[in-house]
């Protein structure tokens, strides 16, 4: 075990490396493998990360050992070694490492339920678990250990408490989930957790994955008030993920993080890593941005990507009681509300009332974006028609509820008079703000759209009679990219050949690129209404290009933003830019979806107006769908 890393990060900034699991799939390992057990199948592979790593600029390196407790790896089978792949994860760190990089312990959650409230599991008993992993970690090399990810404090301490039980002087980094405003799910404040791990003998305190850079860097700040008391860690994901073909798909790229990296650093950061999403090229984009020496180790040769299959497309059918009951002489206008995160629904009810007395088609209403706990969208999409007499969208996520629920949920909406189903597969459980949230993923939205269209029929998913047909019009996302559409499109396609009857993309700021998705999906039976989203300052769209997965805003655009001094001038400008974009492409799309940014509703209610007093009636692809050439 090396000594000197604490009188190290008290001296100057120290770079740590980035994922491993998800560096491990991008590599071509089998999503939904327990990475630990490498350590074992293929040490190889481990260590040639942790070289890509180091080449990078790494001077500390965490062992592949994160999930490698006792009770996770009791569910592989009671043939799995915990001190086996715990002292080969932190061999093989150690091995890649030399004299002159620091190895990590990675220590995470023990994968039991807090808190602990049955007599399953006791305080002593986890603390033994923990100990056991620890052990190993020291005997293969690691020298400190880094506790991550952890979202209850006490269990936390309980880590600290058997890594001092079982050595006094070895270092510990702790490491917590704080998803907003530098508190965790539960609402504990960043500094009351820190402080505590302190009094328990944790060394160092910081956050590491949680929900992008933006609130690590809201983490970060909070933590700054401790800054002289105990060094700050910084570990953030490459943005939200996207499930991209069983994948989870990070995108915020390497410059935009070394840029808040950088702000994190100012706040008080000693210890910076990534954590979800960050590859070598990230450390690398960090450490030349901090200025850091970077080591040197012999090259790795990168892996080959794996290629996917065309699906032939088909013809939707029918075009579902929503888009049937449209006006054919007017572009149809799609306006987009979120359910509110507490009780009080008053401001979004105003909104749609608004909105309806501007001209609108209809409101969609989101199901816990980015997996946020919001207010119900299904009581509230019933609410808003029946007060209101506009049509609603219901967003459906795969993630929230097993096949049993949500062929309950699509009979709710049938009840109730709900004519328009948004079929998504739904942000994953990762990025959650409420403590134990997880993902359950039955199907996929291609799954929710046969479902659907299912019941459209009158028949469930096990094929049986339902006494009745539902008149449904099918949505589904589509997230066009210009410079290699072919994937994209041929995953709309299959929707299409599913039952589905419209689209609605992710937000789309270029009004070349929206004409080039137009006639890339022209030969669909489909209405395609391209995403717009009102930019309400240059901050805004930074985060939006940069933190979102599927949202590109052209550099012209964010530059133009950046001009103004003023956010009131900068989202003038870019409600500006967006009624340029809309006249540019009214008179061509099949109609709108326009995103309300941060629930502003006041500013989709403008664009309305406009469309309406232009007069502007679109492709008139809606008349050809529903059979009325009128």
């Amino acid at each position: 075990m090396k000594s000197g890393f604490l009188e190290l990060i008290n001296e100057k900034v120290v770079l740590a490396d980035g994922a491993l699991g998800t560096f491990f799939y991008e590599k071509g390992v089998d999503f939904g493998t327990k990475t630990d057990l490498l350590n074992i199948t293929d040490p190889d592979l481990v260590y040639s990360v942790h070289e890509e790593y180091i080449r990078a600029g790494s001077q500390v390196i965490e062992t592949n050992t994160f999930g490698a407790g006792r009770f996770r790896l009791s569910e592989l089978g009671s043939n799995i070694s915990v001190d086996q792949i715990n002292f080969e994860g932190a061999r093989l760190a150690s091995k890649a490492a030399g004299r002159e990089i620091f190895v990590a312990g990675s220590v995470g959650p023990s994968g039991v339920d807090f808190p602990l409230d049955t007599d399953e599991y006791s305080p002593g008993l986890l603390k033994d678990a923990f100990r056991q992993q620890m052990s190993a970690l020291l005997e293969g090399g690691a020298d400190f250990f880094i506790l991550e990810t952890f979202t209850y404090l006490d269990e936390l301490l309980l880590a600290i408490e058997a890594a001092r039980g079982l050595d006094q002087s070895v270092p510990i980094v702790a490491q917590m989930l704080f998803p907003a405003h530098g508190k965790t799910p539960l609402g504990l404040d960043a500094v009351d957790c820190a402080l505590a791990a302190r009094e328990k003998g944790c060394d160092v305190f910081g956050s590491n994955c949680g929900r992008g850079v933006k609130a690590m860097l809201q983490a970060v700040e909070r933590l700054s008030e401790i800054r002289g008391r105990m060094p700050i860690s910084a570990f953030p994901n490459a943005g939200i993920p996207e499930v991209i073909d069983c994948r989870m798909v990070y995108s915020t790229p390497p410059s935009y993080m070394a840029e808040k990296v950088e702000e994190m650093v100012k706040a008080g950061v000693r210890l910076v890593g990534g954590c979800c999403g960050t590859t070598p090229a990230h450390i690398k984009e960090f450490q030349k941005r901090l200025h850091l020496k970077r080591s040197s180790v012999r090259p790795v040769s990168p892996r080959a990507s794996v290629g996917r299959e065309a699906v032939a497309p088909r013809a939707a059918a029918g075009p579902g009681g929503l888009l049937a009951s449209m006006p054919r002489d007017r572009l149809p206008l799609f306006v987009e509300l979120d359910p509110p995160p507490h009780l009080d629904i008053g401001n979004v009810l105003q909104g749609a009332e608004t909105l309806a007395g501007a001209g609108a088609s209809c409101i969609t209403l989101a199901e816990n974006p980015l997996a946020v706990l919001r207010a119900d969208n299904l009581s509230l999409a019933h609410i808003i028609k029946e007060r209101f007499g506009i049509e609603t969208v219901l967003h459906l996520t795969c993630r929230d509820r097993n096949v049993l629920g949500l062929q309950a949920q699509v009979m709710g909406a049938h009840f109730l008079g709900i004519r328009g189903i948004l079929a998504i597969t739904g942000d994953p459980a990762s990025s959650s703000d409420q403590p134990g949230a997880g993902g359950v993923f039955d199907i996929n939205s291609y799954g929710l759209v046969r479902m659907i269209s299912g019941f459209n029929r009158g028949v469930n998913m096990a094929g049986r009679d339902m006494k009745a047909a539902t008149d449904f019009s099918i949505g589904v996302a589509f997230s066009f990219k210009p410079r290699n559409p072919g994937l994209q499109l041929r995953r709309l396609e299959k929707k299409a050949s599913l039952g589905a009857h419209f689209v609605m993309t992710q937000p789309v700021f270029d009004a070349r690129a929206i004409e080039s998705m137009m006639e890339l999906t022209s030969h669909l039976d489909l209405l395609i209404l391209p995403g717009l989203f009102p930019l309400i300052s240059a901050r805004n769209a930074d985060f939006l290009h940069h933190e979102l997965p599927g949202i590109s805003i052209p550099a012209a655009i964010r530059e133009r933003l950046h001009r103004y001094d003023k956010v009131e001038d900068q989202r003038k400008a870019g409600i500006e830019i967006t009624r340029e974009l809309i006249e540019r492409v009214a008179s061509f799309v099949d109609g709108l979806y326009i995103i309300s940014p941060l629930n502003k509703w006041e500013v989709p209610v403008g664009l309305v107006h406009m469309v309406r007093e232009a007069g502007w009636k679109g492709s008139g692809k809606l008349s050809r769908l529903t059979g009325d050439n009128a």
